[in-house]
């Protein structure tokens, strides 16, 4: 009889173990930081360790600027020194040259990036500024890949995000492995770009107002997973931070693996 009930214990752990290995969990934050304008670089990276995230999506970032109106800022390289203070691994994109530097949107992993990617969006007429898609391949330490992307769509027009938006689709729906988007989409969740636009990416992120930070009255910063049977949304939160004039955007995900 003990070994009877031996065999079935050791059974047991076999399947739970191995339904765990299908799956793994996620924690993600998407972060504007207004070029770093109302938070020092420490100040930012202490929420972003007081998270604990595997990945991190940052739109707004600014290497070796001078901007006459962040002199406390002036030659920094957000991104590196970010990396540093968080221990995590970096990429950044450029989406403009700007105050003698750059400006553009970056990713901080955990894990180790197999391909870094910058996706130019396309400009059409109405567009004020480049914008792009900031694509990672992560390797986990199993070797399994997923995609993490970070985004800034443009401001001044609907008609110029839904563009943005269609070419944002088309270049990730047949990536080879499941996919996060995070970013700043500067768009209501009733807009044509994110209705439609998005409507066949899954949403993770929580449904609070996201700008101002101090004190919000519209949600334009998202979490989308793709595809969408393949994510689990685990928790959702808008932390109330104020170091931007945004605020950040978090969320825990599991993705299932065949």
């Amino acid at each position: 009889m003990k070994i009877k009930q031996l065999f079935i214990v050791c059974l047991f752990l076999t399947f739970t173990l191995q339904a765990q290995e299908k799956t793994v969990r996620f924690k993600v934050v998407s972060y504007n930081l207004r070029f770093g304008e109302l938070a020092s670089l420490e100040e930012i990276a202490a929420f972003i360790n007081s998270e604990q995230p595997d990945v991190v999506a940052l739109q707004e970032v600014d290497v070796k600027t001078y901007r006459d109106r962040t002199p406390h800022q002036h030659g920094k390289d957000f991104i590196t020194e970010l990396g540093y203070l968080t221990g995590m691994l970096t990429a950044y994109a450029k989406t403009i040259p700007h105050a003698g530097g750059y400006y553009g949107i970056g990713v901080l992993s955990k894990y180790p990036m197999s391909e870094t990617k910058k996706i130019l969006l396309p400009m059409p007429e109405g567009a004020k500024e480049q914008r792009a898609l900031l694509k990672t391949n992560l390797e986990l330490p199993d070797g399994r890949m997923f995609t993490f992307v970070s985004t800034h769509l443009d401001y001044p027009s609907s008609s110029v995000r839904q563009v943005q938006v269609d070419a944002l689709t088309s270049a990730l729906k047949d990536n080879p492995y499941p996919v996060i988007v995070a970013g700043d989409f500067n768009a209501h969740p009733d807009s044509p770009e994110i209705r439609k636009g998005m409507a066949l990416w899954k949403e993770a992120g929580s449904p609070d107002f996201t700008v101002p930070a101090d004190a919000p009255r519209a949600k334009i910063d998202y979490i989308f997973c793709y595809p969408e049977n393949r994510w689990t949304v685990l928790s959702a939160s808008t932390p109330k931070v104020t170091l931007s004039d945004h605020l950040p955007v978090t969320a825990e995900l599991q993705l299932t693996f065949p």
